[in-house]
């Protein structure tokens, strides 16, 4: 039995006692948080809603979407995890909302609970969007958190939905194959409803679904697509085309994925300097493939499966080093640790494995990690250490790598933002 909320308390203690109601941290389901939602009248107003689901990319995205329809427009975007602060996952018009404007929301959901218990991220998906209504936003922008059929954010029926690149992840939660993860993916389509999917290889669960519940779907490759040429590239979507600058720490696919997305909804695409802003916002994204330039370079990547590094290492393989390259991992235990190094080794000169176990219940020790992969290295209690270690022994023209879970960037790049 969880105690009385802390009305009177912090941010911070409001997120310790959400912990507090519910059995379990995760549980999927839309049946309590629906009940809370009707109670609390959330979806309302006007805005029309973006949902966007995926295993990697959705952050990139929804980044991406909220840039490209800011022009004149107000834009909520929801999105999780946070690297450094809870504020992080509200944003509207590009901004994280403020402590009191959560403490606002939480109040709000608090007083249209009763007795119904909600997981963690069930309340803060019900703050977004209380959040959301009482801004006026035109447009919401809503990341789901996991799978889609029985996510919390699915209570929302949106105007459209992205379906980003389809992996192997939550594996105990979706199912061990792509086509079960695809499935999941897809109960967020609604019908005569537009689905956009960036992904190039789509599970056919998605196209079957999307025919079940009649689903307008459109895959890149097909109904829209993206092509590098001798200037850049060039995006297509019926009659509608931009040529474009190519763009360092963009993924042409999810640019693509956004720009259908966004004129799917509007029935326009953003004028050619409107998408240079929106990538070079999501470009500077903290912890996506980002790069900090010195003389010794840092590269921050939160990717945590086996595509997400995958494509990490192609893109340190396609730009070498003039040094060495040194690698920071720290990864949770129920990820594909494997894999993900094997991915790593390729491009690897020196391994330091960074202990998570300290910072939540699921990180890996060091020498679990160490032990789990089978590769040599150094290992250190904390992603901090690490990378002061992977520091001392680098050299002007190398580069550090600092990747393998939201926790272990949080924790490596330091000092936090305010």
């Amino acid at each position: 039995m969880s105690t009385a909320a802390p009305v009177q308390g912090s941010v911070d203690d409001w997120l310790a006692w959400q912990l507090t109601l519910h059995a379990s941290e995760m549980e999927l389901g839309l049946t309590r948080v629906a009940e809370v939602a009707q109670r609390l009248g959330v979806p309302g107003g006007h805005a029309k809603r973006v949902i966007v689901a995926g295993t990697n990319g959705k952050g990139s995205c929804a980044a991406l979407i909220e840039r490209l329809l800011a022009d004149g427009a107000r834009v909520g975007t929801y999105t999780s995890p946070h690297l450094w602060r809870y504020n992080e996952r509200f944003r509207i018009d590009g901004e994280a909302v403020s402590d009191r404007a959560l403490l606002d929301a939480f109040q709000a959901v608090e007083a249209a609970r009763g007795e119904t218990s909600l997981t963690f991220f069930e309340y803060g998906t019900l703050a977004a969007l209380w959040l959301f209504d009482e801004a006026a936003v035109d447009y919401a922008v809503l990341e789901v958190g996991l799978g889609g059929r029985l996510d919390a954010v699915n209570i929302v029926d949106g105007d459209i939905a992205l379906i980003t690149n389809i992996g192997l992840d939550h594996v105990d939660w979706l199912g061990d194959d792509r086509e079960s993860i695809g499935y999941e993916k897809a109960g967020v389509m609604r019908t005569r409803r537009p689905v956009i999917c960036c992904d190039r290889q789509p599970p056919a669960s998605l196209s079957q679904h999307a025919a079940r519940v009649g689903a307008a779907l459109e895959c890149i490759g097909h109904e829209f697509d993206i092509q590098a040429d001798s200037q850049g590239w060039v995006f297509s979507r019926g009659a509608h085309t931009r040529r474009l600058a190519g763009m360092a720490g963009v993924l042409a696919d999810n640019l693509a994925g956004a720009l259908a997305t966004v004129d799917a909804l509007t029935a326009r695409l953003p004028a050619p300097a409107a998408i240079e802003t929106a990538c070079r916002a999501q470009a500077g994204l903290p912890g996506r493939r980002e790069r900090v330039d010195d003389t010794v370079s840092m590269i921050y990547d939160v990717g945590h499966n086996a595509e997400a590094v995958a494509v990490l290492a192609e893109e340190l393989l396609g730009a070498p080093s003039a040094g060495r390259t040194h690698i920071v991992l720290g990864m949770l235990a129920d990820k594909p640790v494997e894999t993900v190094a094997a991915h790593l080794e390729k491009v690897a000169d020196r391994f330091y494995f960074a202990g998570l176990d300290s910072l939540g219940s699921r990180g890996l020790a060091a020498d679990d990690l160490a032990r789990r992969v089978g590769i040599e290295g150094d290992r250190f209690d904390s992603p901090a250490a690490a990378v002061a270690a992977a520091r001392n022994a680098s050299e002007a023209g190398d580069r550090i790598v600092v990747c393998g879970s939201f926790l272990t960037v949080a924790h490596a790049r330091r000092p936090m933002p305010s």
